[in-house]
């Protein structure tokens, strides 16, 4: 039905070529940082629990900012902007903290995909990839299982790990994806 060429024919020559620049640049600066974050993980878990943190409180400030420009009797504004400014103090002052309820969280998210993937699994229509999904589903089981086993102590390694890992594989794909729009140009010209 879609022919990539029919696609990326009104596609810009340079647009096309920047966007392969940027993929090659990006994918580059993830797997370096993805590497970092597999060799050292409590470094990339107490980053991440930094970032997370000044992102909160950025947010808690510009609800605060909010607030106060459009409606100062907003109790339910007010209430947001001082939970994430608190919240995102008690993470910069009292990292471990951060670091477990990111554990915690992680671990939620994995228990909820994989029950989401066994949801897929058993519902698809083909039985030739429902392996994929059941193999999705239990790799995400066994990664929630892991992640409460080890609870709190183990998120100092974990969630680096984690993070190091998926922003690895990020960085492949946006390496993969340089290649794959570098071809489609040649195959336009």
């Amino acid at each position: 039905m879609w022919n990539h060429k029919s696609v990326l024919l009104n596609v810009d020559d340079r647009l096309l070529n920047k966007l392969k620049k940027y993929s090659k640049i990006g994918g580059v600066l993830f797997l370096i940082l993805g590497l970092i974050g597999i060799i050292f993980p409590s470094f990339m878990t107490f980053s991440t629990v930094v970032f997370i943190s000044y992102l909160m409180l950025f947010a808690g400030l510009s609800s605060c900012l909010m607030t106060w420009v459009t409606n100062r009797e907003d109790w339910a504004g007010w209430l947001k902007s001082f939970l994430l400014v608190g919240v995102s103090l008690l993470m910069l002052f009292y990292p471990l903290q951060g670091v477990a309820t990111l554990g915690l969280l992680f671990s939620i998210y994995f228990f909820i995909d994989a029950f989401a993937g066994f949801g897929l699994a058993f519902s698809a229509q083909e039985d030739k990839h429902k392996w994929l999904w059941m193999l999705n589903a239990l790799i995400s089981l066994v990664l929630a299982i892991i992640f409460m086993l080890g609870w709190p102590f183990s998120s100092i390694l974990m969630v680096g790990f984690f993070i190091g890992m998926s922003l690895f594989f990020d960085g492949i794909a946006l390496l993969m994806g340089a290649s794959i729009l570098g071809k489609l140009n040649n195959d336009i010209l």
